[in-house]
């Protein structure tokens, strides 16, 4: 179980996020929505960890993988290097493992100025997927992407999902995202941002 509570999230005076609470079972997806500006991805980071500084109490596990908007590669390292920074403990047949999983193996030696946006999107899924995250957390992955290579993407990270049966929160600006792979989906909005709604699938 992933237990949210947020009171107050302010950069200087500015207030953020506000009384966002929400618990996550375990092996659910969550798709958080709303406006951009809202503060989607502030929330990302403190669930994530990597902003600690907010009024509140975030209970999460240890093993977290990310996928962020950006694929944030490293231009003069491999590929397999690339999921090797992330993933220092993999070992080699687990690392070529992790690349097919997302069809990549044949590009291990490869370089990302070498790769495609899609293909560089599929890396970042494979460092996020990589060591079995119990939470995984992504941020819109799947922006500005062409209608096919979107389509290739959600479809690959929907047997992901499925393989390795993390918790996932991501967040999106596409209702059809949402609808197809979130169980629940929270809605932000507000100044400062609270939750507007919360819906199961099927309700």
């Amino acid at each position: 179980m992933i237990r949210v509570d947020v009171q107050d999230k302010s950069f200087g005076s500015v207030r953020v996020l506000r009384d966002i609470r929400f618990d996550l079972p375990t092996d659910q997806t969550l798709a958080l929505v709303g406006p951009s500006g809202v503060g989607k991805s502030t929330l990302l980071r403190l669930i994530a960890g990597i902003d600690t500084e907010f009024t509140g109490n975030i209970d999460r596990p240890d093993r977290i993988g990310i996928v962020f908007q950006e694929p944030t590669l490293l231009p003069w390292r491999s590929v397999l290097d690339n999921l090797r920074l992330v993933h220092p403990g993999l070992g080699r047949t687990a690392c070529f493992a992790a690349l097919d999983s997302v069809g990549l193996a044949d590009k291990a030696g490869d370089f990302p100025g070498q790769l495609s946006l899609g293909q560089q999107r599929r890396l970042s899924l494979a460092r996020g997927f990589g060591g079995a995250p119990e939470l995984l957390i992504m941020d819109e992955p799947f922006v500005s992407l062409d209608d096919k290579t979107a389509e290739d993407m959600l479809t690959l990270t929907e047997l992901l999902i499925a393989e390795v049966q993390p918790t996932t929160i991501f967040v999106t600006h596409a209702m059809s995202e949402a609808k197809r792979l979130a169980t629940r989906v929270i809605s932000l909005a507000g100044h400062p941002a609270t939750i507007q709604s919360d819906q199961q699938k099927g309700d």
